[in-house]
C-alpha cells in the first residue's frame, strides 16, 4: 500500500493484517490493542485518528507528548509512553500516561512512585539485542527488576516489552521476550502482556503472544520533515 493513500485506508490496512495475523496464531483479534505512534506528527492527525475510532496513542518523547495529550484533552485518548524515559522526566510523564511501556532500571522505577490510589501501568523493557549502551534491562535482571516494580506504590505492573533487534529473525526475538514474559508472570500472574511489533513486525510479534502493538509508519504515513 502506498504511503499516500488516505489516512482511513491505512489504518484499515493494518487493522486487516492485525486480524489476520491472530485467526492465522488462533488468537481473537479482539484481545490486542493496537496503539498508533504519532512521532512528529501533529496534534491534528491525533484528532483525525480519534475520528477513526482509534483511542489508544504512542509517542517516543516526553515533550511532544505532553503537548499533544493537553491539546487533545477533549478526546478521552489513552496515551501510551513508548520511548527512552528519563527519570527526571517520569512523574510529568505519569500526569498523562495511562501506560509507560519502557521501564528498565531501578531508578526509574523509583520516580515512578506515586499514590496507591492512582497507578500508572507499566511494562518491563527488556534489551533482546544484548548490546550495551540499548535502552532495555537485562533480560537476567528481568524478576529481580519486577519484584522492585511490585514492592513500589503508585505504580502497577503488567507485562514486557520489547523490540526486535536489527538483523534477526523477529519471530525468534519475540519467541525470547514470550519466555521472559512466563518468567515474570511466575512472580505477577497477573502480568501478562506482552507489547512488541511495530510496523514491520507486528505479525511475528502476534503468533509469539503480543497483546500491545506500537505501530507508527504503517498507519501514519512518512514521518514530517522536522527541517
Amino acid at each position: 500500500m502506498s504511503a499516500d493513500a488516505p489516512l482511513a485506508e491505512r489504518l484499515a490496512t493494518v487493522d486487516a493484517g492485525i486480524a489476520d495475523a491472530a485467526r492465522a496464531a488462533g488468537r481473537d483479534p479482539g484481545e490486542l490493542t493496537r496503539i498508533v505512534v504519532t512521532k512528529f506528527h501533529p496534534a491534528s492527525l491525533v484528532r483525525e485518528l480519534a475520528a477513526l475510532g482509534v483511542r489508544d496513542v504512542g509517542e517516543n518523547r516526553h515533550q511532544e507528548a505532553q503537548a499533544k495529550a493537553a491539546e487533545t484533552a477533549d478526546l478521552e485518548l489513552s496515551w501510551h509512553f513508548v520511548g527512552q524515559l528519563q527519570s527526571n522526566k517520569a512523574r510529568a510523564v505519569r500526569r498523562y500516561a495511562r501506560a509507560i511501556h519502557s521501564v528498565d532500571r531501578d531508578s526509574l522505577v523509583d520516580a515512578l512512585a506515586g499514590p496507591d490510589h492512582d497507578p500508572v501501568d507499566v511494562f518491563l523493557e527488556i534489551d533482546l539485542s544484548g548490546q550495551p549502551g540499548r535502552g532495555g534491562a537485562d533480560p537476567a535482571d528481568a524478576e529481580r527488576l519486577a519484584e522492585r516494580v511490585l514492592g513500589t506504590a503508585g505504580i502497577r505492573l503488567v507485562g514486557v516489552m520489547a523490540v526486535a533487534p536489527l538483523g534477526e529473525e523477529p519471530r525468534a526475538a519475540f519467541a525470547r521476550l514470550r519466555a521472559l514474559s512466563e518468567r515474570v508472570r511466575s512472580l505477577a500472574p497477573d502480568a501478562d502482556r506482552i507489547s512488541a511489533g511495530m510496523s514491520g513486525d507486528y505479525a511475528e510479534a502476534i503468533l509469539e503472544g503480543a497483546t500491545h502493538l506500537r505501530i507508527g509508519t504503517a498507519i501514519t504515513g512518512k514521518r514530517p520533515d522536522r527541517g
